[in-house]
């Protein structure tokens, strides 16, 4: 699999606030989007989210979402390791994920850009 990078996921009680804080750290501007009833703020390195707690409480238990550039390649690999898929792969509104289960326990979920 090829890994292009991390996003670091940060939930937060005021998303406009946090955008601004971000937007202001990294010199980058937010994409924004929802997932489920969470609000998600995408500022270069960083999710920011911010929704009703019992969706954040789920997406917390997630380390870092790892970019690759497939998630099916991605799929093929994890499984060769041993790692449990817990959901997907899906669309979403930026390309397609998969959450998965490392055989050490770490939560990740894996995104590339490619539409589904």
């Amino acid at each position: 699999m090829n890994i292009l990078g991390t996003s670091l996921r940060v939930c937060v009680g005021d998303l406009e606030e946090s955008i601004a804080v971000y937007e202001r750290l990294t010199g980058q501007e937010a994409l924004r989007f929802r997932r489920g009833g969470v609000s998600v703020a995408a500022v270069g390195c960083f999710f920011l989210m911010s929704g009703p707690e019992a969706e954040l409480s789920i997406l917390r238990k997630i380390t870092a979402t790892v970019a690759v550039t497939d998630v099916d390649e991605a799929l093929a690999d994890l499984r060769a390791v041993g790692a449990e898929i817990i959901a997907g792969p899906v669309p979403t509104p930026i390309g397609r994920n998969l959450v998965a289960r490392h055989p050490d326990g770490s939560v990740f979920e894996y995104v590339d850009r490619r539409a589904a």
